[in-house]
């Protein structure tokens, strides 16, 4: 695998996905595949390209009812499948739904379900500093608006907290390496900030 695999990624994301905040998510969830990638020595352009991908088709094809067999992520993954996309980023794809009932069985699909909510909640967290800048926010600034169930609503707490016990990672450490892999891409993220 090599770049050419996240450079095809982001061209389908661009031709799927109109709306720039589901773009945003797509990217902080890639960039922090991307960094788990780097952290495991597994292939980076891999990871990043599942995160690219894994929500090609919400915008399409939301899926609010949560059907076990259409829309969000089966249009998606059944376009990749006849474009030639691998096996393993289809059942990756697939896993990052619980309602799709397909297991979370290697390290790359435990980090996307535990990277997905979370990343979405570090920007939310982002965007409350009066910087708006990710380079303001810590691990105990993300924990304590975890425990705000006010605080951006539709993130699911429980899936978080799930995919780092799935993952065996402390969530400490998983936070933190959301939080790095957003810094590193904080311009395209629209997280820099005012100085």
């Amino acid at each position: 695998m090599n770049e050419t695999l996240s450079t095809r990624a982001l061209s389908i994301l661009h031709a799927w996905v109109q709306s720039e905040s589901l773009r945003k998510h797509c990217y902080a969830v890639a960039d922090s595949m991307r960094y788990f990638a780097q952290l495991r020595g597994a292939d980076a352009y891999l990871w990043e390209a599942v995160g690219l991908l894994h929500d090609m088709d919400y915008e399409r094809h939301p899926n609010l009812e949560r059907s076990p067999s259409e829309g969000h992520p089966f249009v998606g993954v059944a376009w990749l499948r006849e474009q030639g996309w691998s096996e393993e980023i289809c059942h990756a794809i697939l896993s990052h739904a619980d309602y799709t009932n397909v297991s979370r069985e290697t390290p790359l699909e435990k980090t996307l379900y535990a990277v997905d909510e979370l990343s979405s909640f570090v920007i939310a967290v982002a965007l409350v500093r009066p910087t708006k800048s990710i380079h303001d926010v810590d691990v105990a600034a993300v924990k304590k608006k975890m425990k705000d169930k006010a605080f951006a609503r539709a993130v699911n707490r429980d899936d978080i907290l799930r995919g780092t016990a799935e993952l065996g990672m402390p969530l400490d450490d998983v936070i933190a390496g959301v939080i790095n892999a957003l810094k590193s891409d904080a311009d395209r993220l629209g997280l820099v900030g005012t100085a």
